[in-house]
């Protein structure tokens, strides 16, 4: 009896496993199914070729399963994948270990049900566009790696990651939408733990102590968070750290003596913190260090000499601190540098004469100091450097030739020190340098024509100096030069034709020198944005096209130049030329010798008529410009006073601002202008507020405007000012504004021109922050701040409240006037009164929100007092994610990069500023985010900034 009992139970049991394990496959197989129905993407046809077997998926790109059967990794990262991640994966495959889900665009929340994976060893979600709230993460107790970094997660940080005591790499970098949060006590409980990365997650409060208890680390981030305190000592307990990151904090106090213990350390960065104190010694010494970064802080003291002695040390970088003393003198000379920056410090004494014996150094930035001395003659020998900046010391001496002459450099900055001697004619031999600073030092001799053979060049400023001889001809070949100033010298001979050729050429200053002949007249057509010949020995006539283009100022002191009559203009600054009798006189005696004395009298009568009418013109039009007690052009126009005046009719208005009304006027030349004509605010008392800040924005504005040149910033061509009558007069932009365009527009915005238009804009915004000295800072963007072109081309317009910034940036940017926009202003900027570029940043990102959802940034369906920020963020929590709040006009097209252009637009508007991208940032992203490029992935990397942007 007991034989066939058991054999029936055998039987019987094998039976249910092979059901068990059909199952088990039917499940399997169905997953795969499922993912293929809710995902698309080119890279899922690799699942679609046939393969035979009962367990195909086993041999599918990406999957592995065990010797039984039961998948246990699937990895499809990058493979550009969009939609939503079945739920419930771990019921489908109950032996999963591995799931790889990043690059990818998994829209809505944190999928259902894979924090049920028990089994799971490694989630990595990186990149995959995830948004909402993050659920209970306990229940992976398996869990070793865990990367959900660069994602949309909202709300509470998930502090359950502490209950899994088996991670080994923890990464949450650039989630900066969590609620504020601060690090725990027992997060000391992951001993296992060997990376740790919370960058840019919104981390508040203290470091705890208890973090040396996690000995096992190997790299511990905590950059780009609003940490505060002082640098726990306990960090020296982590014997195995390789990288701290704690950059981008406001941590103060003393660096810790204690970090000196970290034998294994090779990356340390705490820049950008509030670090007081000296450089502990114990640093310098740290045998495996290879980066040391205290940038952006207020150390004192000296650079301690033990880092000169360093056998492994290729970046070094000090700059904005308040350190004194010498460089030690062996920097350099027992490791491989490959950046140095100590700018913006109190620095003096030699440079270091063997600092780039390695042959890799490509950053020498020591600018703003107190160096003296030489440049080394070894320094010659740099020839892998790309930048070397050593303006504003008190160096002297020649330029060495072989500086000069450096193959790869890219920037030579030398301004602002002592210098003497000639520059050498190796220069021509700097192939790759775009821009050459040698302003404001005693460099003599010619300016050597082998320097058009560095053909790169973009910038050259080379003013005041003792610079003689002849301006090369040769220079007309440097077409991609924009900015020629060689101001403040004693350079002779005429101004060559040549620099007509320079077709992007914007700034050329040629003033204060003793140049003579006439100004030619080919050079008028090339009419850079700013020209100065002032103060030469010019003489001959003006070029008309200068005068009519309110160029008049950048003449003045050439007592030889003179005023053609036929221009018809009583500018008093310059006489009659002379000439235009003389060829009058011969015309008249050519008459005399060919028609006889009838012929002769009626030329004269003729002539008499004629110069009569010219000076009855000249007359009116002196009276039309006292009309006006101040006449100030920026651009060449042509047009007369009285014609502007005469149009300002209602049926030529278009507009009306807060400043003014704005008309349309159709020239007598053929060209349209607009006019904005300002409100009359005059008061009886010219000091009273009111008047006293009307005149100052509109001061603001003519500045503003008169001395910036971008195409994508809006023209001012010229202001005319009386007693009771202020007119600024722009380019004319036929499509209005942005937010009229946007919703109010007869037809829709397709993306790829709203695209452009946010791109074009964020240029013109870098141009303003990171172009010029000092920086501007708009304070007023919005969309109805940027006009379009005929052809949709943005301009940012209507500074009448912007800032420029001291020439040390933001450090000084308080006001005390509010200004900007309800729901395109900054939080910070509401209540501390402090206008820096960030606040245009958080401006410009409203507009992307604009531009991604047609939304206004206040509308009734976002609720009482919320705004378009508040609504994306709340949306974006949805199962549908990102997608919802696309603007369901564009029928669903370019819906990826909508939404790379979304999450742009989030970083922009974080609150807190130092989380938000620069300018120069948001255009490269948006560079990547062009719908007509073949690939229009986002490279996903940090914003924060590791290096200084010296250029």
């Amino acid at each position: 009896m007991g034989t066939p009992f058991l054999l029936i139970f055998l039987i019987s049991f094998l039976l249910l496993c092979s059901l068990s394990f059909q199952t088990t496959v039917d499940n399997q197989s169905h997953f795969f199914t499922l993912m293929k129905h809710s995902l698309s993407g080119k890279s899922l046809s690799r699942w679609d070729v046939f393969i035979p077997g009962e367990k195909p998926y086993c041999n599918y790109t990406g999957i592995s399963c065990n010797d039984e059967g039961y998948v246990i990794k699937v990895d499809v990262s990058g493979w550009s994948l969009s939609g939503q991640f079945p739920a419930n994966v771990c019921n489908y495959l109950p032996k999963l270990h591995i799931l790889r889900l990043s690059h990818n665009d998994l829209r809505g929340s944190f999928p259902v049900g894979i924090s049920n994976c028990s089994l799971l060893e490694e989630l990595n979600m990186t990149s995959s566009s995830i948004t909402g709230t993050l659920p209970d993460l306990s229940p992976m107790k398996s869990l070793r790696i865990l990367d959900l970094s660069y994602n949309l997660f909202t709300g509470d940080f998930p502090m359950s990651v502490t209950n899994l005591t088996n991670l080994e790499w923890l990464n949450f970098i650039e989630n900066a939408c969590f609620n504020s949060w601060q690090l725990p006590d027992d997060f000391s409980r992951l001993t296992k733990l060997r990376t740790l990365i919370l960058s840019t997650c919104m981390v508040h409060g203290r470091i705890p102590a208890s973090i040396g208890n996690m000995t096992s680390l190997v790299d511990l981030e905590l950059s780009g968070n609003f940490l505060v305190g002082q640098i726990p000592p306990e960090i020296g307990k982590l014997k195995n750290l390789r990288q701290l990151e704690l950059y981008y904090n406001q941590l103060e106090g003393e660096i810790p003596n204690e970090l000196g213990n970290l034998t294994q350390l090779i990356d340390l960065d705490i820049s950008v913190n509030r670090l007081t104190g000296t450089i502990p010694e114990s640093l310098c010494k740290l045998p495996n260090l290879r980066v040391l970064q205290l940038y952006n802080n207020s150390l004192t003291g000296e650079i301690p000499s033990a880092v000169g002695n360093s056998t492994t040390l290729n970046i070094l970088s000090l700059y904005d601190n308040f350190l004194t003393g010498k460089v030690p003198s062996n920097l350099g000379e027992s490791s491989e540098l490959v950046a140095l920056d100590l700018s913006e410090n109190r620095l003096s004494g030699s440079f270091p004469p063997n600092v780039c014996k390695g042959g890799k150094l490509l950053y020498f930035l020591v600018l703003q100091n107190l160096f003296t001395g030489g440049l080394p003659e070894s320094y010659g020998k740099c020839t892998s450097l790309l930048r070397f900046r050593v303006s504003y010391n008190r160096l002297e001496g020649s330029i060495p030739e072989d500086i000069l002459g450096l193959p790869h450099i890219s920037i030579l900055d030398l301004g602002f020190n002592c210098f003497s001697g000639a520059i050498a004619k190796t220069i021509g031999n700097a192939k790759n340098l775009s821009e050459l600073f040698i302003q404001n030092n005693r460099i003599s001799g010619v300016i050597p024509p082998q320097i058009s053979q560095a053909s790169n060049l973009v910038k050259i400023d080379l003013s005041n100096n003792l610079l003689s001889g002849a301006i090369p001809q040769e220079i007309g070949n440097l077409w991609k030069l924009n900015l020629l100033l060689l101001q403040g010298n004693k350079l002779r001979s005429s101004i060559p034709k040549s620099l007509s050729s320079l077709k992007s050429l914007n700034l050329l200053d040629l003033s204060n020198n003793l140049l003579t002949g006439s100004i030619p007249e080919s050079i008028c057509g090339l009419l850079p944005n700013s020209i100065n010949f002032s103060n030469n020995h010019l003489s001959g006539p003006v070029p008309p096209s200068l005068i009519k283009g309110g160029l008049v100022e950048s003449l003045s002191g050439n007592p030889g130049l003179c005023l053609s009559v036929y221009l018809n203009s009583s500018d008093s600054k310059f006489p009659l030329c002379p000439q235009i009798y003389t060829r009058k006189k011969l015309n008249y005696y050519w008459v005399i010798g060919t028609s006889g004395i009838v012929v002769i009298v009626g030329t004269v009568l003729f002539l008499k008529r004629l110069l009569s009418k010219e000076r009855e013109l000249m007359e009116q039009d002196e009276l039309s410009r006292l009309s006006f007690s101040h006449v100030q052009n920026f651009h060449i126009i042509s047009f007369d006073e009285r014609e502007i005046v005469e149009s300002l009719v209602d049926k030529n208005i278009v507009g009306h601002g807060g400043s003014g009304t704005v008309y349309r006027i159709e020239l007598s030349s053929g060209e349209t202008v607009a006019v904005k004509k300002l409100w009359s605010r005059k008061t009886k008392d010219p000091t009273s507020e009111d008047q006293l800040i009307q005149d100052k924005e509109l001061k603001t504005e003519v500045e503003t405007l008169g001395s910036i040149r971008h195409k994508n910033i809006v023209k001012l061509y010229c202001y005319l000012s009386s007693s009771n009558l202020n007119l600024l007069v722009y380019e004319y932009m036929p499509k209005g504004n942005l937010w009229e365009a946007l919703h109010r527009g007869r037809s829709l915005l397709d993306w790829p021109t709203r695209h452009r238009i946010a791109l074009e804009v964020a240029q013109g915004l870098a141009y303003l922050h990171h172009d010029l000295l000092p920086p501007i800072v708009h304070r007023d963007i919005k969309s109805t701040n940027i006009l379009l072109n005929a052809d949709y081309q943005p301009k940012v317009a209507d500074f009448g409240v912007a800032k420029v910034l001291l020439a040390r940036g933001s450090k000084d940017s308080s006001t005390t006037v509010i200004a900007g926009t309800y729901g395109y202003m900054a939080p910070e900027y509401a209540y501390s009164s402090k206008a820096t570029v960030k606040c245009d940043v958080y401006s410009f990102g409203v507009v992307l929100m604009e531009l991604v959802t047609g939304k206004q940034p206040i509308e009734a369906e976002f609720g009482e007092n919320k705004n378009i920020i508040y609504w994306v963020s709340s949306k974006v929590e949805t199962k549908q994610g990102a997608v919802e709040v696309l603007d369901k006009r564009l029928l669903g097209l370019f819906k990826e990069e909508m939404i790379q252009v979304l999450r742009i637009s989030i970083r922009c508007t974080c609150k807190a500023p130092s989380l938000r991208p620069t300018m120069n940032e948001v255009v490269q992203l948006l560079v990547e985010a062009d719908p007509c490029r073949s690939s229009n992935k986002i490279k996903q990397s940090s914003y924060l900034i590791k290096t200084k942007n010296d250029a």
